[in-house]
């Protein structure tokens, strides 16, 4: 088992930064790929960013390409997702998830999720 609890989420005015985090327990966390997925009201949860295991291999949805920044580290058992330019379209409860996993980075259907955070862009 894996327990993930996200932090960081809040309302923000738009161009305005957030780092949200990923705190894990439980088994290895270096032995898991984490993916970061959102999802706005009324609409289907979406991925956001990934990394690998070791984090050689990092991925990132078109819409927050050059804004979002995803990191790990592994001694402290925790991801971050750091949120630049925000826009009000990324208002939306994020999520992490863990997964043994050497591909399919952005597929939604990882093992293990968090509870959520909201983050809530103004415009």
């Amino acid at each position: 088992q894996v327990q993930l609890v996200e932090s960081g989420g809040g309302l923000v005015q738009a161009g305005d930064s957030l780092r949200l985090s990923c705190a894990a327990s439980g088994r290895t966390f270096s032995n898991y790929a984490l993916g970061w997925f959102r999802q706005a009201p009324g609409k289907e949860r979406e991925f956001v960013a990934a990394i690998s295991w070791g984090g050689r291999a990092i991925y990132y949805a078109d819409s927050v390409k050059g804004r979002f920044t995803i990191s790990r580290d592994n001694a402290k058992n925790t991801a971050y997702l750091q949120m630049s330019s925000l826009k009000p379209e990324d208002t939306a409860v994020y999520y992490c998830a863990a997964d043994v996993r050497y591909s399919g980075y952005d597929r939604v259907d990882y093992h293990y999720w968090g509870q959520g955070t909201q983050v809530t862009v103004s415009s």
